[in-house]
Protein backbone atom coordinates (compact mmCIF):
# COMPACT_ATOMS: atom_id res chain seq x y z
CA UNK A 1 0.00 0.00 0.00
CA UNK A 2 2.75 2.40 0.99
CA UNK A 3 4.61 1.47 -2.16
CA UNK A 4 1.52 2.23 -4.26
CA UNK A 5 1.20 5.68 -2.66
CA UNK A 6 4.85 6.36 -3.23
CA UNK A 7 4.54 5.40 -6.88
CA UNK A 8 1.50 7.64 -7.30
CA UNK A 9 3.24 10.58 -5.66
CA UNK A 10 6.30 10.10 -7.80
CA UNK A 11 4.17 9.89 -10.94
CA UNK A 12 2.26 13.06 -10.07
CA UNK A 13 5.47 14.89 -9.33
CA UNK A 14 6.92 13.76 -12.61
CA UNK A 15 3.86 15.04 -14.45
CA UNK A 16 4.17 18.35 -12.64
CA UNK A 17 7.79 18.70 -13.69
CA UNK A 18 6.86 18.06 -17.32
CA UNK A 19 3.76 20.24 -17.33
CA UNK A 20 5.48 23.16 -15.61
CA UNK A 21 7.75 24.29 -18.48
CA UNK A 22 5.14 23.43 -21.10
CA UNK A 23 2.53 25.83 -19.81
CA UNK A 24 4.59 29.05 -20.18
CA UNK A 25 5.82 27.81 -23.55
CA UNK A 26 2.25 27.16 -24.70
CA UNK A 27 1.22 30.60 -23.44
CA UNK A 28 4.03 32.23 -25.44
CA UNK A 29 2.97 30.34 -28.55
CA UNK A 30 -0.63 31.45 -28.15
CA UNK A 31 0.50 35.03 -27.56
CA UNK A 32 2.62 35.23 -30.70
CA UNK A 33 0.42 33.09 -32.95
CA UNK A 34 -1.96 35.93 -34.02
CA UNK A 35 1.00 38.17 -34.86
CA UNK A 36 2.57 35.35 -36.87
CA UNK A 37 -0.69 34.88 -38.77
CA UNK A 38 -0.97 38.60 -39.57
CA UNK A 39 2.71 38.81 -40.56
CA UNK A 40 2.31 35.75 -42.80
CA UNK A 41 -0.77 37.24 -44.46
CA UNK A 42 1.06 40.53 -44.99
CA UNK A 43 4.03 38.79 -46.59
CA UNK A 44 1.73 36.73 -48.80
CA UNK A 45 -0.30 39.79 -49.79
CA UNK A 46 2.69 41.94 -50.69
CA UNK A 47 4.49 39.11 -52.48
CA UNK A 48 1.39 38.36 -54.56
CA UNK A 49 0.91 42.04 -55.34
CA UNK A 50 -2.60 42.30 -53.87
CA UNK A 51 -1.96 45.90 -52.87
CA UNK A 52 -1.12 46.76 -56.49
CA UNK A 53 -4.79 46.36 -57.36
CA UNK A 54 -5.62 49.27 -55.05
CA UNK A 55 -5.01 51.90 -57.71
CA UNK A 56 -7.15 54.67 -59.09
CA UNK A 57 -6.62 53.50 -62.66
CA UNK A 58 -7.92 50.02 -61.75
CA UNK A 59 -11.00 51.57 -60.13
CA UNK A 60 -11.66 53.73 -63.21
CA UNK A 61 -11.18 50.80 -65.59
CA UNK A 62 -13.54 48.53 -63.67
CA UNK A 63 -16.02 51.18 -62.55
CA UNK A 64 -18.86 50.10 -64.87
CA UNK A 65 -18.57 46.45 -63.85
CA UNK A 66 -18.38 47.41 -60.18
CA UNK A 67 -21.39 49.72 -60.41
CA UNK A 68 -23.33 46.98 -62.18
CA UNK A 69 -22.51 44.49 -59.44
CA UNK A 70 -23.49 46.98 -56.73
CA UNK A 71 -26.80 47.61 -58.50
CA UNK A 72 -27.60 43.89 -58.64
CA UNK A 73 -26.18 42.81 -55.27
CA UNK A 74 -26.19 45.87 -53.05
CA UNK A 75 -25.94 44.25 -49.61
CA UNK A 76 -23.43 41.64 -50.79
CA UNK A 77 -21.37 44.50 -52.23
CA UNK A 78 -21.46 46.34 -48.90
CA UNK A 79 -20.38 43.23 -47.02
CA UNK A 80 -17.59 42.48 -49.51
CA UNK A 81 -16.34 46.05 -49.46
CA UNK A 82 -16.36 46.08 -45.64
CA UNK A 83 -14.40 42.82 -45.48
CA UNK A 84 -11.82 44.00 -48.03
CA UNK A 85 -11.40 47.34 -46.25
CA UNK A 86 -11.05 45.76 -42.80
CA UNK A 87 -8.51 43.25 -44.13
CA UNK A 88 -6.51 45.99 -45.88
CA UNK A 89 -6.33 47.98 -42.63
CA UNK A 90 -5.48 44.94 -40.50
CA UNK A 91 -2.68 43.97 -42.91
CA UNK A 92 -1.47 47.61 -43.15
CA UNK A 93 -1.81 47.70 -46.94
CA UNK A 94 -1.28 51.15 -48.47
CA UNK A 95 -4.22 52.72 -50.26
CA UNK A 96 -6.81 53.18 -47.51
CA UNK A 97 -7.67 56.64 -48.86
CA UNK A 98 -8.24 55.12 -52.31
CA UNK A 99 -10.58 52.50 -50.84
CA UNK A 100 -12.47 55.29 -49.09
CA UNK A 101 -12.83 57.09 -52.42
CA UNK A 102 -14.05 53.82 -53.95
CA UNK A 103 -16.65 53.50 -51.18
CA UNK A 104 -17.97 56.98 -51.89
CA UNK A 105 -18.02 56.28 -55.62
CA UNK A 106 -19.83 52.94 -55.34
CA UNK A 107 -22.29 53.65 -52.53
CA UNK A 108 -22.51 57.42 -52.29
CA UNK A 109 -20.68 59.53 -49.76
CA UNK A 110 -23.13 58.97 -46.89
CA UNK A 111 -23.48 55.18 -47.07
CA UNK A 112 -19.87 54.77 -48.23
CA UNK A 113 -18.63 56.97 -45.42
CA UNK A 114 -20.49 55.09 -42.68
CA UNK A 115 -19.49 51.66 -44.02
CA UNK A 116 -15.87 52.77 -44.26
CA UNK A 117 -15.83 54.10 -40.69
CA UNK A 118 -17.06 50.78 -39.29
CA UNK A 119 -14.81 48.66 -41.54
CA UNK A 120 -11.71 50.74 -40.78
CA UNK A 121 -12.45 50.61 -37.06
CA UNK A 122 -12.87 46.83 -37.22
CA UNK A 123 -9.57 46.37 -39.07
CA UNK A 124 -7.73 48.75 -36.74
CA UNK A 125 -9.15 46.95 -33.70
CA UNK A 126 -7.89 43.60 -34.99
CA UNK A 127 -4.32 44.84 -35.33
CA UNK A 128 -4.58 46.61 -31.96
CA UNK A 129 -5.62 43.37 -30.23
CA UNK A 130 -2.86 41.44 -31.98
CA UNK A 131 -0.26 44.02 -30.99
CA UNK A 132 -1.50 44.19 -27.39
CA UNK A 133 -1.37 40.42 -26.94
CA UNK A 134 2.11 40.03 -28.41
CA UNK A 135 4.49 42.95 -28.89
CA UNK A 136 2.90 45.26 -26.31
CA UNK A 137 4.47 43.64 -23.25
CA UNK A 138 7.68 42.93 -25.14
CA UNK A 139 8.19 46.58 -26.13
CA UNK A 140 7.34 47.83 -22.63
CA UNK A 141 9.94 45.56 -21.08
CA UNK A 142 12.58 46.62 -23.60
CA UNK A 143 11.88 50.35 -23.39
CA UNK A 144 12.04 50.65 -19.61
CA UNK A 145 11.08 53.65 -17.44
CA UNK A 146 11.03 56.25 -20.23
CA UNK A 147 8.23 54.51 -22.08
CA UNK A 148 6.44 53.82 -18.80
CA UNK A 149 6.28 57.54 -18.05
CA UNK A 150 5.06 58.26 -21.58
CA UNK A 151 2.48 55.48 -21.27
CA UNK A 152 1.24 56.90 -17.95
CA UNK A 153 0.71 60.32 -19.53
CA UNK A 154 -1.05 58.75 -22.50
CA UNK A 155 -3.34 56.69 -20.27
CA UNK A 156 -4.45 59.74 -18.28
CA UNK A 157 -5.69 61.47 -21.44
CA UNK A 158 -6.06 58.47 -23.76
CA UNK A 159 -9.17 59.58 -25.63
CA UNK A 160 -7.92 63.12 -26.28
CA UNK A 161 -4.50 61.96 -27.47
CA UNK A 162 -6.00 59.23 -29.63
CA UNK A 163 -8.43 61.69 -31.23
CA UNK A 164 -5.51 64.02 -31.95
CA UNK A 165 -3.53 61.24 -33.60
CA UNK A 166 -6.52 60.14 -35.68
CA UNK A 167 -7.64 63.61 -36.73
CA UNK A 168 -4.23 65.00 -37.63
CA UNK A 169 -3.16 63.70 -41.08
CA UNK A 170 0.51 63.41 -40.14
CA UNK A 171 0.90 60.11 -38.35
CA UNK A 172 0.74 56.83 -40.35
CA UNK A 173 -2.51 54.97 -39.77
CA UNK A 174 -0.74 51.69 -38.98
CA UNK A 175 1.41 53.37 -36.33
CA UNK A 176 -1.62 54.86 -34.59
CA UNK A 177 -3.16 51.37 -34.61
CA UNK A 178 -0.22 49.89 -32.72
CA UNK A 179 0.92 52.67 -30.35
CA UNK A 180 -2.17 52.55 -28.08
CA UNK A 181 -1.56 48.82 -27.56
CA UNK A 182 1.90 49.62 -26.17
CA UNK A 183 0.43 52.33 -23.95
CA UNK A 184 -2.26 50.02 -22.49
CA UNK A 185 -5.15 52.09 -23.81
CA UNK A 186 -8.44 50.33 -22.89
CA UNK A 187 -10.20 48.62 -25.76
CA UNK A 188 -13.39 50.66 -25.35
CA UNK A 189 -11.43 53.93 -25.45
CA UNK A 190 -9.46 52.75 -28.47
CA UNK A 191 -12.58 51.80 -30.45
CA UNK A 192 -14.39 55.04 -29.57
CA UNK A 193 -11.36 57.22 -30.33
CA UNK A 194 -10.74 55.45 -33.63
CA UNK A 195 -14.34 55.55 -34.79
CA UNK A 196 -14.85 59.22 -33.95
CA UNK A 197 -11.37 60.31 -35.02
CA UNK A 198 -11.56 58.96 -38.55
CA UNK A 199 -15.01 60.37 -39.32
CA UNK A 200 -13.94 63.74 -40.80
CA UNK A 201 -11.24 62.34 -43.09
CA UNK A 202 -13.38 59.38 -44.12
CA UNK A 203 -16.36 61.46 -45.18
CA UNK A 204 -14.11 63.99 -46.92
CA UNK A 205 -12.58 61.27 -49.11
CA UNK A 206 -15.96 59.56 -49.61
CA UNK A 207 -17.33 62.87 -50.84
CA UNK A 208 -14.41 63.10 -53.28
CA UNK A 209 -15.26 59.60 -54.48
CA UNK A 210 -18.91 60.48 -55.05
CA UNK A 211 -17.79 62.99 -57.70
CA UNK A 212 -15.37 60.63 -59.43
CA UNK A 213 -17.68 59.95 -62.38
CA UNK A 214 -17.80 63.61 -63.37
CA UNK A 215 -14.01 63.80 -63.25
CA UNK A 216 -13.71 60.71 -65.45
CA UNK A 217 -16.27 62.17 -67.87
CA UNK A 218 -14.19 65.32 -68.18
CA UNK A 219 -11.08 63.24 -68.77
CA UNK A 220 -12.87 61.18 -71.42
CA UNK A 221 -13.96 64.35 -73.21
CA UNK A 222 -10.38 65.55 -73.38
CA UNK A 223 -8.84 62.13 -74.06
CA UNK A 224 -11.39 59.63 -75.45
CA UNK A 225 -10.83 56.05 -74.38
CA UNK A 226 -8.58 56.90 -71.43
CA UNK A 227 -10.89 55.19 -68.91
CA UNK A 228 -10.78 51.84 -70.68
CA UNK A 229 -7.05 52.16 -71.24
CA UNK A 230 -6.40 53.18 -67.63
CA UNK A 231 -4.62 56.36 -68.68
CA UNK A 232 -7.01 58.90 -67.18
CA UNK A 233 -5.10 61.12 -64.79
CA UNK A 234 -6.68 61.97 -61.48
CA UNK A 235 -4.53 63.25 -58.63
CA UNK A 236 -6.15 62.82 -55.24
CA UNK A 237 -3.52 65.13 -53.74
CA UNK A 238 -4.86 67.96 -55.90
CA UNK A 239 -8.23 67.64 -54.16
CA UNK A 240 -6.75 67.54 -50.67
CA UNK A 241 -6.46 71.30 -50.37
CA UNK A 242 -4.50 73.23 -47.73
CA UNK A 243 -7.84 74.40 -46.35
CA UNK A 244 -8.94 70.80 -45.84
CA UNK A 245 -5.67 69.91 -44.10
CA UNK A 246 -5.96 73.03 -41.94
CA UNK A 247 -9.46 71.93 -40.91
CA UNK A 248 -8.12 68.52 -39.86
CA UNK A 249 -5.35 70.14 -37.83
CA UNK A 250 -7.87 72.46 -36.17
CA UNK A 251 -10.02 69.48 -35.18
CA UNK A 252 -6.93 67.68 -33.87
CA UNK A 253 -5.96 70.65 -31.74
CA UNK A 254 -9.53 70.97 -30.49
CA UNK A 255 -9.35 67.39 -29.22
CA UNK A 256 -6.48 68.43 -26.93
CA UNK A 257 -8.51 71.17 -25.21
CA UNK A 258 -9.54 68.84 -22.32
CA UNK A 259 -5.87 68.02 -21.71
CA UNK A 260 -4.93 71.71 -21.60
CA UNK A 261 -7.81 72.50 -19.24
CA UNK A 262 -6.83 69.63 -16.95
CA UNK A 263 -3.22 70.86 -16.74
CA UNK A 264 -4.32 74.43 -16.13
CA UNK A 265 -6.51 73.28 -13.24
CA UNK A 266 -3.55 71.39 -11.76
CA UNK A 267 -1.40 74.50 -12.01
Amino acid sequence: MHGDHADCDTGDAGKGEIAGPRKPRLTRVRRWLPLGFVAGAMIAGFSQGWHENLTLSALIQERQALLGFVGEHFFLSLASFSAIYAAAVALSFPGASLLTIAGGFLFGWIVGGFVTVFAATAGATVIYLVARSSIGDFLKKKAGPSLSRLAAGFQQNALSYLLFLRLTPVFPFWLVNIAPAVFDVPLRTYVLGTMVGIVPGTFAFAFIGSGLDSVVAAQEAANPGCAAAGTCTFEVSALVTPQLLAAFFALGLASLIPVVIKRLRRS
